[in-house]
């Protein structure tokens, strides 16, 4: 006879976490699923610096200045830091709702509702609080079952709601939330730097090797400068284009995601409750403000039941601090038989026994229910009769 055990086994918080995200070296790195513009990101920075540091450098540090491979190397390490903070980070994801708050929080919208009439659509589902003296809605995210706090938005790629959220950005591979914005911007504002750090002294190098060899011979002799000019010349519009782009939604204090919609532009001119009116406050407040923890608790332990079974030839003992008795002796009903005489109630204890050593054991004429507690806090105990 196969016995079954169950066993409690301790796990990590971010291998049970829903949505679409991957985590590595134990949840401490949290990036989306689809990695494959982030790779090649990386191929793009670090192969064209690598040309950079192989081809041009050298000659720049002998002909005009040590210094200017020096600070290539620094800005080159600056762009991957800000570029690794931003992809490995949690951008400030939203825990997902409990059953019991789900069904807490349903019961109150049904509540606030009313009886919805077959046929017809319910209302939505929002709520209005008060920023600033403006109203602002709390929209219900019917996939994590919660009302999203301000300004927080549903990605539909990593499948979670994610507070301050800008957009999902493929070329980091993460989305870019209240968490992160900080070093996403700081990434393309020192990427936009290093572009056209290394554009404009591929030009020196061309330049100078032009006035010795010729420009044909410079070219033949530096294949890697071409390369490193066509990469540069297309990447440089882009990125410094976005770096632009976000410089003005800082100065607003506004997201990507809120002039998308146009949340603060829009018919009724609804004024944009989070800025300060003033460019500096508002730079301040999104760059220099204070660095949020996350609310995952991603390496958290939390226990899970784990049954597993033992073979059926092996006997299965279980040992016991006290010895169980071997007889007992069975004892009369809790409540007696109102109809029984006072001097007949000792013998019920000796009748029962009788019978239940010869006979099946009969059912006692009256049966407990379980402790009720009645709406005023009073505890009863109801009897009932059983029949025969």
């Amino acid at each position: 006879m196969s016995a079954v055990m169950i066993t409690r086994k301790a796990a990590r918080k971010w291998e049970k976490l829903p949505g679409k995200n991957t985590f590595c070296c134990d949840g401490r790195v949290m990036m989306a699923r689809q990695k494959g513009v982030f790779y090649l990101t990386l191929f793009l920075i670090i192969g064209t610096c690598s040309l950079f540091f192989g081809f041009e450098c050298p000659y720049l540090a002998v002909h005009l200045s040590p210094a200017i491979p020096v600070f290539a190397v620094l800005l080159f390490l600056f762009v991957m830091a800000m570029l690794l903070r931003t992809s490995f980070s949690d951008p400030g994801v939203l825990p997902r709702a409990l059953p019991e708050e789900a069904n807490f929080i349903e019961m109150e919208i049904e509540a606030a509702n009313g009886n919805v009439l077959a046929g017809q659509r319910p209302p939505p589902r929002i709520k209005n609080v008060q920023i600033n003296n403006q109203i602002v809605k709390l929209k219900y995210c019917y996939t994590c079952k919660i009302f999203r706090p301000p300004r927080a938005s549903h990605c539909s790629i990593c499948d979670n709601c994610v507070d301050r959220f800008d957009h999902h950005c493929p070329w980091v591979g993460n989305c870019v939330g209240k968490r992160n914005y900080r070093y996403f911007y700081l990434f393309t504002l020192s990427l936009s730097l290093l572009t056209i750090y290394i554009f404009v002294f591929n030009i020196v190098h061309v330049v100078l090797r032009s006035v010795d060899s010729g420009f044909v011979s410079t070219l033949k002799e530096t294949p890697g400068t071409v390369l490193e000019v066509i990469v540069c010349f297309f990447t440089l519009w882009s990125v410094v284009g976005l770096t632009g782009f976000h410089t003005y939604l800082i100065s607003l204090n506004q997201t990507t995601n809120e002039d998308i919609k146009g949340s603060w532009s829009g018919k009724n001119r609804i004024q944009n409750p989070y800025s300060h009116k003033n460019f500096m406050k508002n730079c301040c407040e999104v760059l220099c403000g204070p660095t949020y923890p996350s609310v995952l608790d991603r390496r958290g332990v939390m226990l899970e039941d784990a049954c597993s079974s033992t073979p059926p030839d092996v006997p299965v003992t279980t040992k016991s601090s006290t010895p169980a008795p071997q007889t007992t002796e069975p004892t009369a009903p809790l409540i007696p038989n109102e109809h029984t005489p006072d001097e007949a109630k000792p013998g019920i204890a000796a009748g029962t026994q009788k019978s239940s050593s010869s006979l099946k054991e009969e059912k006692p004429p009256f049966s407990r229910e379980p402790l009720s507690t009645s709406p005023n806090g009073v505890t009863s105990t109801v009897i009932k009769e059983s029949a025969h």
